[in-house]
């Protein structure tokens, strides 16, 4: 069964698996022994706790799969990450060359309730210096504003079910929107498009191009859109 305390090994193990494979897809034992830095013997052994714990699913001499709780960690970790490389790069001006190596070592000490306070401070970032996706949090609420609104932290409830932006996404589905990210002037555009919660969307990517289908009728997206908009997975 899945444990509460989780070390910063499991959680830097579950993090690159996130970045290689959101979508669930396998990542091999050589991807993340190069990734890592460590010899595939002990990223064998790694990967049998992990599927102990009920974190990946793992095929031996193939590779692992994130499982449900092991997303929600993986999210969660990537997102405090990327959220304070943002920090350090825009508010304290950090060195570029240093700011992964900083938030690297920030990310398994950051509160749940400074990570949702760094969010509100940089106003709802949905990318990290280097143009990669932040995951959206793991508050159960609809839209940046209800987040906003709500000061006590204690009374916040967790989202129960994992999601990814239309960014994020690389095959075709169709998805429910549970989440949508921004400020309200972002949200109303959204919202002009037909595109609430829980409205359905389909998501075709065919190459280069995505294609979004509301109630059967296609609608234009830029990357305001595809970052904002989460859905069910």
């Amino acid at each position: 069964m899945a444990k509460d305390n989780i070390s910063e090994n499991i959680e830097e193990y579950l993090e690159v698996l996130y970045r290689n494979g959101c979508n669930k897809e396998q990542v091999s034992t050589t991807k993340l022994s190069n990734e890592l830095g460590i010899a595939p013997g002990s990223v064998t052994q790694m990967l049998k706790k992990l599927e102990k714990l009920e974190y990946i699913k793992y095929v031996p001499y193939k590779g692992a799969t994130l499982t449900d709780d092991g997303m929600k960690i993986a999210q969660k970790i990537t997102r405090k990450h990327r959220i304070l490389e943002k920090f350090l790069s825009d508010f304290l001006k950090i060195k570029e060359e240093n700011v992964h190596e900083q938030a690297c070592d920030m990310e398994h000490t950051l509160s749940d309730e400074a990570e949702r306070a760094l969010c509100i401070m940089l106003k709802q970032p949905d990318l990290c210096p280097d143009n990669k996706i932040i995951p959206s949090c793991n508050c159960d609420f609809e839209n940046c504003q209800q987040c906003i609104n709500e000061k006590d932290f204690d009374n916040v409830s967790i989202r129960k079910n994992n999601l990814l932006s239309l960014s994020e996404i690389n095959s075709n589905i169709q998805g429910i929107v549970y989440f949508i990210r921004g400020n309200p002037d972002l949200i109303e555009k959204i919202e002009s498009q037909g595109i609430k919660i829980g409205t359905i969307i389909d998501f075709v990517k065919n190459d280069n191009d995505i294609l979004i289908n509301v109630d059967g009728k296609p609608i234009s997206v830029d990357d305001s859109f595809l970052n904002n908009i989460f859905v069910g997975i």
